[in-house]
């Protein structure tokens, strides 16, 4: 059996996460009460039928705030049943889900006539803060669109084996802001920079014209060699510590030239000698996934 918990304020995505783990065979259940979570795995275990072998369940601030308190024990009983289980948290900016909120002219589920939305978007927060720490992944869907949400669940998480871990590259520019979500952030702004030469400016890293520009620089060549260098030696011990998922953010100014490129020439290094490697580029337009190797 496989459980995967999705938690995550409101408004952050947690009903689209959950459709489409529904959509690729998975038993789900929406706002399920914490208290509910072991009578639910036991019958799982018990009657042991295809329906049951994969469940979600979404988990929020609609629990009693004692129930969510003591969520730990929750945590530390699941592992001692050895279930095969984990956590995803999705999360937004503040700012975000009030606009989301505005827009959808939904009830936040805390607000009341004492409380205001704004108010009650941050009580979130703390209310969730056990489940949160606790997270195998976490994801910002800040500026990720519903559809760009979708494909990110079903490439990271409804794919995903317990035992493996799924290493995420993600390029991004300085000046939007570093990714909320990274486990790992490399700068590499002090290379060339491809947006100086106007011929090349709107294009990206992914572009024959900027690889060819980029590539024989020494300190790109070495800089790429370096971050391959320190993640070789360093993931192992991650996942050595039972980690299931890495994100690995590297950053130039724009998040158009310089950052794509070491992402894709990284990750491809990574793509050869592991099963789950995945590249997304924040600031472009699309998401890409690195096929497996294997």
């Amino acid at each position: 059996m496989k459980l995967i918990i999705i938690s995550g304020r409101s408004g952050s995505g947690k009903s689209t996460a959950l459709n489409v783990l529904e959509d690729v065979g998975y038993y789900c259940i929406d706002n399920l009460p914490i208290g509910l979570l072991f009578p639910l795995t036991e019958e799982a275990l018990t009657n042991k039928t295809q329906q049951l072998s994969k469940i979600a369940v979404s988990i929020d601030a609609r629990n009693l705030s004692d129930q969510l308190a003591d969520f730990n024990k929750i945590y530390e009983g699941l592992q001692a049943k050895q279930i095969n289980f984990e956590i995803i948290y999705l999360d937004a900016q503040s700012q975000t889900l009030l606009r989301r909120f505005h827009a959808t002219r939904r009830k936040h589920p805390l607000s009341s006539s004492t409380l205001s939305l704004k108010e009650a978007i941050e009580a979130e927060r703390e209310l969730l803060d056990p489940l949160a720490n606790l997270a195998d992944l976490s994801v910002d869907t800040s500026q990720l669109s519903m559809y760009e949400l979708r494909d990110l669940i079903k490439d990271r998480v409804a794919g995903h084996k317990r035992q493996e871990l799924a290493l995420l590259f993600q390029s991004f520019g300085f000046k939007h802001g570093v990714p909320a979500d990274a486990d790992l952030v490399f700068d590499v702004r002090c290379l060339p920079n491809p947006y100086w030469d106007e011929s090349l400016r709107e294009s990206t890293g992914l572009d024959q014209n900027v690889i060819d520009f980029l590539t024989p620089y020494p300190a790109v060549q070495e800089m790429e060699s370096d971050i391959y260098a320190y993640l070789k030696k360093w993931i192992p011990q991650f996942e050595a510590s039972n980690r299931s998922y890495m994100t690995i953010a590297i950053g130039c100014t724009g998040g158009q030239h310089r950052s794509v490129f070491i992402c894709e020439r990284v990750a491809k290094r990574f793509d050869a000698m592991m099963d789950n490697v995945q590249v997304r580029h924040k600031e472009l337009a699309h998401l890409t996934t690195k096929p497996h190797s294997h």
